[in-house]
């Protein structure tokens, strides 16, 4: 999966950033530095995206067709 997301970093009260993906419930990333969260953020969006794809294609029919399409 390629993609672009919004994030959106704030500074921690203990110290670090934390971030959200507005794009993805459930998406939360931390880190000591902007970078570092942004990294973490990106795994998390990538774990949510694979568990939920497991999670819709689980149970579908072998004639299933799955394919792409582009947003832009």
């Amino acid at each position: 999966m390629t993609g672009e997301f919004k994030a959106i970093i704030e500074e921690a009260p203990e110290g670090g950033y934390w971030a959200i993906c507005p794009e993805v419930p459930g998406a939360n990333g931390q880190g000591e530095t902007v970078e570092e969260t942004k990294t973490s953020l990106s795994e998390a969006i990538k774990l949510l995206s694979q568990d939920r794809l497991a999670d819709f294609t689980r149970g579908l029919s072998d004639d299933a067709i799955e394919t792409t399409v582009a947003v832009q």
